[in-house]
């Protein structure tokens, strides 16, 4: 999604309807090739030298995006609507710049890239979460002048325009769709070991006791998969910490004070949690839980063949198992049931759920802003997005999105994770967070690992949280 994308492989872009002659997955090699201005399709960060004394040639704009595992999603997206591009401004060349890593070295590696003028892309495409520490680092520039005119942004709902400005007031991304989480569970595991196929826990209690059942009555499945440890990055934080985290009733920073909240009974209960399931063996491995590319292999083996009952992620899973899709799977919404993801003991509204989402952004050393922001107008075309947005079964920003006949229908899923929207949790959108949220990682490894004791790893969380945003900008949880 990061993913939040946060990491989910998906399905292909299918063709748009807005000016595009056709899709990217149709493109032949001297298309794609005329496209990206014979850019390799994988460059390294050395491979983008200087053309000129500037170190940048004239009438390219790059874009920078994450390619991950096996899907191809973003790439399509982006490639068909460089052709459009290109057809429609003869004088310029997209050049695609896909960076193959995992979620912590994209961000890495991106930033590496917009360091420099000499291998800055024109455009990135960023996870929200990393926006506002990348305001801040200076790779940005604003770009109010260019959306004031932009006919689909006042479309963009508010609080999504509100999470891309900086705290200088300004604008500094186009964001592109937005998504939720919850519980998705296999109907015919859950049978097997005796439950409901409308099964819908009340609490962690009652979540833990449905993984400890699977295990009991179907023991070659793994129970449940929450994303954990610093391998998953910022999925183990927002899928995984956050989602049990914010059932508690605590919460990471004090809006009211401006800061960040230590020493809460909340952090050590849901790592408490993260303890359960790994002492129990009520999940997959160590190792699998250890590698960065488990989401592919369960998206693609594991649920749609019956090896796991119960997974907490996002919205746009389902993507992978439509038509084009990294894993098809014509049966999935037969197979597959969905639960809200429950809070601690069902208190409050009974459930939780974090909204993430992405955007498009163009760096301080984009040679021409002006090309750089009319790129970001073809790729967020009307067409264009719906097509992207239903065919990785996004939650739109966009009022005219979710007007269209297309995306209400495209997902017997569309409605149930619309909805949670309406009481979804955000996380703090300030510069501080990736760092906050890497400490997060690092306690939940701990945790899973056995190197540490809930509270040894929430200790150690709090001083990490002291040591980043310094004593004066902390205050003790409440009791």
């Amino acid at each position: 999604m990061r993913r939040a994308d946060h990491g989910a492989p998906a399905a292909p872009h299918h063709a748009a309807s807005d000016g595009a002659s056709s899709a990217a997955g149709r493109l032949d090699r001297r298309s794609f090739l005329r496209v990206v201005g014979g850019a390799a399709a994988v460059l390294p960060l050395t491979a983008l030298t200087a053309c000129d004394g500037s170190g940048r040639t004239p009438g390219v704009v790059r874009i920078a995006f994450q390619q991950f595992g096996s899907g191809t999603r973003i790439r399509d997206w982006i490639a068909e609507a460089a052709e459009q591009h290109t057809a429609e401004h003869p004088d310029q060349t997209v050049e695609l710049v896909p960076i193959v890593a995992s979620e912590n070295d994209y961000f890495t590696k991106n930033e590496l890239l917009m360091a420099s003028p000499r291998t800055s892309p024109d455009d990135v495409y960023e996870d929200t979460f990393i926006l506002l520490s990348d305001v801040e680092a200076g790779y940005l520039q604003p770009i109010d002048e260019f959306v004031a005119d932009w006919e689909h942004w006042p479309r963009i709902a508010r609080a999504s325009r509100e999470a891309v400005k900086g705290d200088d007031g300004r604008t500094y991304a186009v964001p592109t769709h937005t998504d939720t989480r919850a519980l998705w569970f296999n109907k015919e595991v859950l049978s097997a070991a005796g439950l409901a196929e409308d099964w819908a826990p009340r609490t962690w209690d009652e979540l833990l006791d449905a993984a400890r059942t699977i295990k009991q009555e179907v023991p070659e499945v793994a129970p449940l998969f929450i994303f954990s440890g610093k391998a998953q990055g910022e999925k183990a934080s927002m899928q995984g910490f956050e989602m049990l985290f914010y059932g508690t009733g605590d919460t990471l920073h004090d809006s009211e004070t401006g800061r960040w909240i230590i020493g809460s009974r909340g952090f050590v209960d849901a790592l408490n949690f993260v303890q359960t399931v790994f002492e129990e063996e009520l999940t997959l491995s160590l190792a699998d839980n250890l590698d960065p590319n488990i989401g592919e292999t369960i998206y693609t083996e594991l649920l749609p063949e019956q090896k796991l009952g119960i997974l907490l992620d996002g919205s746009w899973v389902s993507a992978n198992w439509g038509e084009g899709g990294t894993r098809p799977w014509p049966e999935w919404s037969e197979k597959l049931g969905l639960a809200k993801m429950p809070t601690q003991r069902g208190q409050g509204d009974g459930s939780v759920t974090l909204a993430g989402g992405w955007c498009l952004a163009i760096p301080r050393h984009a040679t021409d802003p002006k090309a750089a922001f009319s790129f970001i107008e073809t790729l967020c075309q009307h067409d264009r997005m719906v097509d992207f947005t239903v065919d990785n079964g996004y939650i739109t920003v966009r009022s005219d999105i979710a007007e269209d006949p297309r995306y209400a229908e495209h997902s017997p899923t569309a409605a149930f994770f619309t909805d949670l929207l309406d009481s979804a949790v955000y996380r703090p959108a300030l510069a501080p967070y990736p760092e906050i949220s890497s400490a997060i990682q690092g306690a939940m490894e701990q945790v899973m690992t056995g190197s540490a004791t809930p509270e040894q790893a929430a200790a150690g969380y709090d001083a990490a949280v002291i040591e980043i945003v310094g004593p004066e900008n902390v205050q003790e949880a409440s009791a």
